[in-house]
């Protein structure tokens, strides 16, 4: 891309994040993904993490971050379905397509536009978080490095969820593809675990929870875990861009 390029194509996933964010927030979707969202964290923050019993803070909070993540994935999910299924629905992406911005630029900026309201959405969940502090103490540290691997495994799941809905028209079947693949990603440990050899340890190391999250949960950082997530993203980022292309070419 030529430098006198570039501002137009910064400029045009710019203008995509902006109405597909005013989209979200003009209607009562993004409010209610939110909204239902936010509830069952809440439920399963008070049902679970804290349960009855006198626990200690690292444990409430590490729970309440286990849980997060499969909320967060949940949202990252019903947040993307819509973002090329429903261009297709309403007749809208050839407008898009003969923009001047590339396949890949569009998924970027669907992409992005998704991942802020996973970011909206993490912030909403912090005053959860914080209600560790009434009754215990914990390291602010472990809460930022949960909070690191929340948007990440949230970021992951948009990814997907925009693959799903790159692939085919219907904004229902897009969110049953991705779901289907998310489960999928989730329960490899379960088959690693009756696999043997270097196999079982390659599908234990795909598995999209099990081993990687659970140190963020802890809050600790590593970066072998943050370069997964962000090569998970940027997997199924790609995959989206040439299922748009293949479409593309088929038309």
């Amino acid at each position: 891309m030529s430098s006198a390029n570039q501002p137009s194509a910064l400029s045009g996933i710019a203008l995509i994040v902006r109405r597909e964010l005013s989209q979200y927030f003009g209607t009562w979707s993004g409010y209610i993904i939110a909204a239902a969202m936010l509830a069952l964290s809440g439920l399963l923050y008070n049902v679970f993490a804290l349960g009855s019993a006198p626990r200690y803070s690292n444990d409430v909070l590490s729970d309440f971050l286990n849980y997060a993540s499969g909320t967060t994935m949940t949202a990252g999910l019903l947040f993307s379905m819509r973002l090329i299924a429903e261009e297709r629905q309403t007749g809208t992406f050839p407008l898009l397509a003969s923009s001047q911005l590339s396949d890949g630029q569009v998924v970027f900026a669907k992409y992005l536009s998704a991942l802020a309201l996973i970011v909206i959405y993490l912030v909403l969940t912090t005053p959860l978080a914080g209600l560790v502090f009434i009754n215990g103490k914990v390291a602010f540290a472990h809460i930022l490095g949960g909070y690191l691997g929340l948007m990440l495994i949230g970021s992951a799941a948009v990814a997907i969820g925009l693959y799903g809905s790159a692939l085919v028209d219907s904004q229902l079947v897009a969110l049953i593809i991705s779901a289907v693949t998310l489960v999928v990603l989730l329960l490899l440990w379960i088959t690693s675990r009756v696999v043997d050899g270097w196999l079982g340890d390659v599908i234990s190391y795909l598995s999209l929870h099990d081993k990687h999250f659970r140190p963020f949960m802890d809050g600790t950082v590593s970066t072998a875990n943050i370069i997964f997530y962000l090569s998970i993203t940027a997997f199924f980022l790609m995959l989206s861009r040439n299922a748009l292309e293949a479409r593309r070419w088929r038309a």
